[in-house]
């Protein structure tokens, strides 16, 4: 039943390219109706994970792998937010393995882009190769367990060169204070820069915080996006509103409204209670009231950066 559900669902976003929202129970999601808000057509979800049982787990990770996130599992979250367009994002879990996000890609088609990550010994074939299936940049986590160990800003320098002449982008996880500490790295890279999960600054600092800062600074420069995304992840307010860390997504809004991004971040894998994402969707109406920004937000942005026709 869960199959057949989610195939009729992505069919029908596919063909038509945005449907409205309906009620949609959902794994990994609580709740089953759908936003308030109305997605505008083509509406992108720029953050978001795949785990599937067929693909092993990394040696190095001992997190486990979350059940009820395969490619079907995120059509029924497609068919609750109305969302036609969605970018895949490797998980630590599978290290510089991609093969999992490479077989979704494969089964979202054109809609679907990614973000991998790789070994220094990745040669240009195997990136022509992603590219072709719809990855558009590499992610390079600070904060997780990685396959190669602790990740420095030399590994994040190579990467950017690395993938540079594909027009691929960096995707960095980082810290607040991390932020802080490698501003001039990350406003040097040869590559866009996009910020995950609203810079990760700590509450009750907030806007004060020396990370927050770095990336108002970095978004000015014109070279930064910021991915509005887990507003959970370090609130000390909490639901539905998160005021404190809402604060933050408002400001990243007001200095850079061409270069910011929404995500869901589906399945949640940090969270044990997960979130309603029908609920994290309309905090879009308190950061963003004016529809022609969120248009902005969730369709024109996302096309530009990741190169949907």
């Amino acid at each position: 039943m869960l199959d057949r559900r989610s195939f009729i669902a992505g069919a029908m976003l596919a063909c038509a390219g945005v449907r409205s929202a309906t009620a949609q129970s959902v794994p990994n999601s609580a709740g089953s109706q759908p936003p308030r808000l109305k997605a505008p057509m083509l509406a992108c979800d720029s953050h978001h994970h795949i785990y599937d049982a067929r693909f092993p787990v990394s040696p190095h990770w001992r997190g486990g792998r979350p059940d009820g996130a395969t490619v079907a599992d995120y059509r029924l979250l497609m068919a609750k937010l109305g969302i036609a367009r969605h970018v895949v994002v490797q998980p630590s879990t599978y290290g510089s393995d991609n093969r999992c996000l490479l077989d979704a890609l494969t089964q979202f088609g054109a809609q679907a882009r990614g973000i991998v990550v790789i070994d220094d010994d990745v040669d240009l074939p195997q990136l022509k190769e992603m590219d072709r299936l719809g990855v558009r940049g590499v992610r390079v986590n600070f904060l997780s367990a990685q396959s190669w160990g602790v990740t420095t800003v030399e590994r994040l320098r190579r990467t950017a060169e690395r993938i540079a002449p594909l027009g691929w982008h960096v995707q960095v996880l980082m810290s607040g204070a991390q932020i802080a500490q490698h501003e001039a790295v990350l406003a040097a890279l040869p590559t866009q820069v996009v910020i995950d999960h609203l810079g990760r600054i700590p509450q009750p600092d907030g806007l004060d915080h020396p990370g927050a800062q770095a990336v108002l600074r970095l978004l000015a420069k014109g070279n930064t996006w910021i991915k509005l995304s887990e507003p959970y992840a370090d609130t000390l307010q909490g639901p539905p509103d998160y005021p404190d860390t809402s604060l933050l997504a408002k400001a990243y809004l007001q200095a850079a409204p061409q270069r910011t991004l929404w995500g869901s971040d589906w399945p949640h894998p940090t969270e044990k209670i997960k979130p309603d994402d029908a609920v994290l969707f309309d905090l879009l109406a308190a950061w963003a009231p004016d529809p022609a920004l969120r248009q902005q937000i969730l369709v024109s942005n996302p096309a530009a950066l990741f190169g949907f026709a």
